[in-house]
């Protein structure tokens, strides 16, 4: 028997002295993070049953500190502080839980009824919609959304299978269903169920919210927009809607539509915190620098622990923190109540201030814990990618490009632009777009797209590429073409800037054979120290980690090797140093790869004024400056894991 299950088992038989017993000999010798933290709550469950509460609150506070999302630890805090009539307390720990896990009913009944001891009659409301939606739930459908919200997503969508199996329609397992699948990046799947749901019950008001965000995490803006207006024909002020839609204008380079319609939705009410930060989005988007800090600011006024402001703020690459911000940001960071998510925001904020301040040590820590609290959210596995590699490496070779020398859709509009991040990608892009004949565009999600969807239930990718009929390629390349139409503006030419797509060059040369791909280079310290302290919205997950980004970084080399010898000729590798030492020299060479004539334009790059959703976008607005070349130097006592996996996969 466990020493998990005879603790449970204690607590089940109302034995508490004796859980408590087994709970403090057993901490003393675990190491797993894991087991730390189920048997420190098993200590507060018993410690509350057995109105030991101080011993309980001690452990709970111990816990939060290691595990600060631990819901169901607000929740005993809760029920600690209601029996100790401690209204107020117990109110907010309650609250805390429901803000990390929705589907604990027991918070939302304890949250309702102190809500009306208390005369908060639209927070009793509020609660009491959950409570009357929750109760509603199929009893495996709130069990498996309770154990998504607990993180524990495999058991989750098992059971939400099993569910579907007898309840093969049913909208809230759908729903969740597809849910998961976000969750576990799954997106193909997860786009699937939602239509599924939305085409038997249209409706269905949280599916198409669902659904909306995950379009536009997919960078389906168009489809997001459609969406949206046809959900705002049934709710026609809802705010969510409202926002999502401003956010596919600005997708679509829509921005004075975009912009209007976030400042309708502040003149409605100014207390909206997250439309504020979308706000700021679009404006440095567009080059406003100064109104896109007003707004993060104003961001933060209304939610001071909303991290994502204040990283926002830092994100600008120019924006200089106060001495009352910086305060604040440090204070925050150290408050139990502070989500996880606002944390890592505000450490890797804190990393940027305390570096321009040139504190590097204070500023490597605040980056290693935005990193850490980073990694146990996502849980990324090196070994994963690296198989991905190895796969391309074994099926991509000289006899299938052979074999299929005459597949893919002929034109050469795409230019992709390929590499890890913050390896001057963006730059590049810059370059190119500010040419006559090149349209900027964005990271298009499409080419990702494809390959989800070709690694399907019974496929393996890339291997299914020897086996597609040859017609395939060629529907590909113009499914390719039609669907980033949308984001051009009529030049012969367009970039794709998804740095990912240097996994899939392979999958680009058979559909598109006469496409342009560069891949952008940097110093692979500099480029993974660089990743290390970015906190990216979305896609880079072995960036959270300097053996992992390091281990990534040496896989995307040996790749891209792989690339050159196989298909010699179809890359243009253009090392970011190169063009800070001889920037008319790289660009010539950039122009001559890609077939475009010479236009001083694309020197004066910084001239250019377009949208760049990316965070160079300040960067590429100015000229070409060489600071930023060594600062990961200022950092090299602690980077020994970074150099010792790079060594190691060289």
């Amino acid at each position: 028997m466990s020493i998990i299950k005879a603790i449970k088992d204690a607590i089940t038989q109302a034995q508490f002295v004796k859980a408590i017993t087994l709970g403090t000999e057993a901490l003393n010798k675990v190491d797993e993070k894991h087991d730390v933290s189920e048997l420190l709550y098993l200590l507060v469950v018993a410690y509350r049953l057995d109105k030991q509460f101080e011993k309980g609150l001690e452990s709970a506070k111990r816990l939060l500190s290691e595990n600060p999302d631990h819901a169901r630890t607000y929740q005993e805090m809760g029920h600690i502080y209601a029996a100790r009539a401690n209204e107020k307390d117990a109110a907010i720990a309650f609250y805390q839980a429901t803000r990390r896990n929705p589907a604990l009913l027991a918070s939302w009944l304890a949250l309702h009824k102190l809500y009306i001891q208390m005369g908060n009659t639209q927070a009793a409301e509020i609660s009491k919609a959950q409570i009357d939606y929750l109760k509603g739930l199929p009893r495996d459908v709130l069990g498996g959304r309770d154990l998504m919200f607990d993180g524990d997503l495999h058991k989750a969508d098992q059971v939400c299978r099993q569910f579907l199996q007898t309840n093969k329609h049913h909208p809230e397992a759908l729903l969740l269903l597809a849910e998961i699948g976000i969750q576990l990046k799954i997106y193909g799947e997860a786009e699937f169920l939602l239509a599924s749901c939305l085409e038997l019950y249209p409706d269905h008001k949280a599916a198409g919210m669902e659904y909306l965000k995950l379009l536009a995490k997919m960078g389906k803006f168009k489809d997001v927009k459609a969406l949206a207006n046809k959900l705002l024909a049934h709710y026609p002020s809802n705010p969510v809607l409202l926002a999502a839609k401003a956010s596919a204008l600005l997708g679509l380079s829509e921005v004075p539509d975009a912009l209007s319609l976030y400042h309708q939705l502040l003149q409605q009410d100014d207390n909206q915190p997250g439309i504020h930060l979308l706000l700021g989005h679009a404006l440095k988007a567009s080059g406003d620098l100064p109104a896109a800090i007003a707004a993060y600011q104003k961001a933060y006024h209304y939610r001071a622990e909303f991290g994502d402001a204040y990283w926002s703020l830092a994100n600008t690459k120019t924006y200089r923190f106060s001495e009352n911000e910086l305060t604040q940001m440090q204070k925050l960071v150290n408050e139990d109540e502070v989500t996880m998510d606002d944390k890592t925001h505000l450490h890797f904020a804190l990393g940027k201030a305390f570096e321009d301040s040139l504190v590097f040590d204070q500023a490597f820590h605040h980056y290693a814990m935005g990193n850490q609290t980073k990694q146990q959210q996502i849980k990324y596995e090196p070994e994963a990618f690296e198989r991905q590699v190895a796969a391309q490496i074994e099926t991509c070779t000289p006899d299938l490009f052979k074999r299929l020398k005459e597949v893919g859709e002929q034109r050469d509009d795409p230019i992709f632009i390929v590499g890890l991040p913050r390896a001057g990608s963006t730059l590049l892009e810059q370059i190119l777009a500010s040419h006559s004949q090149v349209d900027g565009t964005m990271e298009l999600h499409n080419i990702l797209g494809l390959a989800s969807r070709l690694q399907g239930p019974t496929n393996q990718y890339p291997q299914i590429l020897s086996e597609l009929k040859h017609s395939y390629f060629t529907r590909f390349g113009e499914q390719f073409l039609k669907e980033t139409q949308d984001y051009r503006a009529g030049a012969p030419f367009f970039i794709d800037k998804m740095p990912n797509n240097f996994l899939h060059i392979g999958l680009i040369k058979l559909i598109l054979p006469n496409a342009k791909v560069i891949d952008a280079r940097r110093h692979p310290m500099a480029c993974c120290f660089s990743g290390f302290k970015q906190l990216f919205g979305d896609g880079q997950d072995f960036t959270y980690g300097l053996e992992n980004i390091g281990r990534y970084y040496s896989s995307y080399v040996e790749l891209m090797n792989h690339w050159d010898s196989v298909l010699p000729g179809f890359v243009l590798r253009v090392q970011h140093e190169d063009v800070i030492d001889d920037l008319e020299g790289q660009v010539r060479r950039i122009l001559d790869f890609c077939g475009l004539p010479f236009e001083q334009k694309c020197i004066e790059f910084h001239k250019t004024e377009r949208t760049i959703k990316t965070p160079s976008s300040e960067q590429v607005r100015q000229p070409i400056y060489r600071s930023g070349l060594d600062q990961w130097k200022n950092f090299e006592a602690h980077l020994g894991p970074l150099k010792n996996a790079l060594i190691e996969s060289s």
